[in-house]
């Protein structure tokens, strides 16, 4: 009978650590998911792009429109829901990731013309946000 016990042991084993590792990655997938700047900071400097890239292919696909609430990033999950706020003047906007950017030191994400309106920071042209994903 002690052999069977001892038989059935190291598959028991093996189970638990399959298990461990299935757990651990999927807790690593969710913490990159929520990263909102270069290394998950959540707040730094806004840019702007329009007319210049107004109808070419975004990095996720579609087609850049100036006139939508779309933006870049750098990490986030294309489709990713974010609330910008400008904090200069506290007005915020919602925006969908659907490109890679900005390529700018010290900038954290890349906003639509339309966006930037609505943030009322066209004029500077590089405002400090803070960044919420919200889906």
């Amino acid at each position: 009978m002690t052999e069977g016990k001892h038989w059935c042991f190291p598959f028991r084993t093996i189970a638990v650590i399959i298990g461990m590792v299935f757990l651990t990655a999927g807790a690593g997938c969710a913490a990159r998911r929520v990263s909102t700047g270069g290394g998950g900071v959540p707040e730094g400097n806004a840019s702007w792009y329009g007319i210049a890239y107004h109808g070419r292919i975004a990095a996720d696909g579609s087609r850049y429109n100036m006139y939508e609430f779309t933006a870049a990033h750098k990490t986030l999950e294309f489709g990713t829901q974010l609330l910008v706020t400008n904090l200069n003047n506290g007005r915020t906007v919602k925006v969908k990731i659907t490109d890679r950017g900005p390529f700018v030191e010290g900038r954290i994400i890349d906003l639509s013309f339309t966006a930037a309106q609505a943030l009322g920071m066209l004029n500077e042209g590089v405002a400090p946000v803070y960044l919420e994903v919200i889906g």
